[in-house]
């Protein structure tokens, strides 16, 4: 989908546009002001764009759509730059539309269990508003306390407890968005039956490329009268993931079951979010129930259970919530912990069958060794969502080139398992050329229509899928 770019001249002439509307501040424009803004959470796909603008209201957000869209300049919305796949990354000559700033939660109606929140919204910040009422936000994505809500929606996030409550899809209820041609419309709503066409689901997961979200009607969930959160060491890989599948198997949904393997492990252990995990253990599930408490402390015995058939090592049972605390600081600071072995981390993101999970973990490991690379995996076992993290120096160009053919060779084997190649971090600027992989010709321009039908010219987050 063709793009046009205008000349420096008219690019200026916009800039100034901008600002009149906004106010000079919040408009950013100079080539050190941009540095921020050349990359995501992965300095793998840097673009500088032209400008980065800071509206706060959806009229602000709509003005600013319509001029750019006037003058045929691609935009992309942004809000706190965590995404894994260059997804929020401009186009040459774009403007980011920076999103952070309108952040605020707009309501709360807990008698119909919702809330309304602007794009900007840090995710965690929800779950900490409704928790003294007795309510969370469930979808989780590691980097709950800095990523927004805005960007959660463009990428469908999960988190380790999507397994047992869903991705962001399942707890939308509607969207005001901007179109691409700066005309607010309203998708979905409260209601639990919305009529019309379920436009909702179509926006979310779109990575920003039929529009831009201003504000989002969320549902919310009542905290679970009890949780129970485990870690088990296991001596391999595939006694792990074998415990994996027979939970599943024994009709236990945990709210989250994860697997961190021995090269993650150790980056943890040697990091300020150690939890006393066993350096020498291949392979450590972290596994966690909630629901009520009359049923809860026998469905934990019966996983206990399955992981020491399975050859546990040993089963730590967190008795509160410190210990809790402590089980999950070790997953959740895995990929902090992993980036601070080198200069760069490439943290990737595929699918596969929960049972294909051995075979691909151990052939990951074969290229790893061919490529010379430091290659560790944590991911959401309970669904098989792989997150292979590569340690890397991106100024060296011949281990650039190397991270590119082993990720390629990475998502070449999860499509051949019978998996995909994105769970929850998006095809973006990283994943673009993984498309044919898993989509033919004709799907591909099928999605082409459907892009055009709302941006006809191309211009809102071009470059990707």
């Amino acid at each position: 989908m063709a793009t046009c770019h205008n000349d420096r001249p008219t690019m200026d002439e916009v800039v100034q546009k901008l600002q009149a509307m906004l106010d000079p501040h919040r408009v950013l424009f100079e080539p050190d002001e941009l540095l921020v803004y050349e990359c995501d959470a992965i300095a793998h796909h840097k673009r500088r764009p032209r400008a980065v603008a800071f509206p706060q209201t959806t009229e602000e957000v709509s003005a600013v759509v319509k001029v750019l869209s006037s003058h045929r300049v691609p935009f992309v919305a942004r809000g706190a730059g965590t995404g894994l796949s260059g997804g929020a990354v401009a186009e040459q000559n774009g403007v980011i539309i920076e999103l952070a700033r309108m952040n605020r939660i707009l309501n709360i109606d807990y008698e119909n269990q919702l809330a309304v929140v602007e794009p900007g919204l840090i995710n965690v910040h929800l779950s900490q508003a409704v928790a003294g009422a007795g309510y969370f936000y469930a979808p989780d994505p590691s980097s709950q306390t800095c990523c927004t809500l805005g960007g959660n929606v463009a990428e469908n996030a999960g988190g380790p407890h999507c397994l047992k409550y869903g991705m962001t899809t399942n707890h939308i209820l509607g969207l005001e968005v901007v179109l691409p041609n700066g005309e607010i419309v309203e998708l979905g709503g409260g209601g639990a039956d919305p009529i019309g066409y379920d436009l909702r689901g179509l926006f979310i997961s779109s990575e920003g490329m039929f529009g831009i979200a201003t504000k989002i009607t969320v549902r919310l969930m009542r905290l679970p009268q009890a949780v129970k959160t485990m870690l088990a060491d296991f001596v391999t890989v595939e006694a792990a993931s074998q415990t994996v599948s027979e939970i599943i198997a024994a009709g236990i949904l945990p709210a989250a079951l994860e697997m961190m393997d021995n090269a993650t492990v150790r980056a943890v252990e040697a990091s300020v979010f150690a939890a006393g995990t066993p350096t020498d253990a291949a392979a450590v599930l972290i596994i966690e129930l909630d629901g009520l408490e009359v049923a809860l402390d026998h469905e934990t015995a019966r996983v206990v259970d399955i992981c020491r058939a399975n050859g546990a090592r040993a089963v730590k049972v967190a008795r509160n919530e410190a210990e809790r605390a402590r089980l999950w600081a070790g997953r959740k600071g895995a990929f902090g912990a992993m980036g601070r072995i080198s200069p760069d981390l490439l943290i990737q993101d595929a699918v596969v069958p929960r049972s294909k999970l051995p075979q691909v973990l151990s052939e990951i490991l074969h290229i790893a060794e061919r490529y010379g690379l430091r290659i560790a995996n944590v991911f959401h076992a309970g669904d098989g969502n792989l997150h292979p993290n590569i340690n890397y120096d991106a100024r060296d160009p011949d281990l650039r080139q190397r991270v590119k053919e082993a990720s390629r060779e990475i998502m070449q084997l999860c499509v051949r398992e019978g998996g995909s190649i994105t769970g929850e971090h998006g095809v973006g600027l990283d994943k673009v050329d993984y498309m044919p992989l898993i989509f033919s010709d004709v799907d591909l321009a099928a999605m082409a229509r459907v892009r055009a039908c709302f941006d006809p010219h191309g211009l809102c987050n071009p470059g990707k899928v």
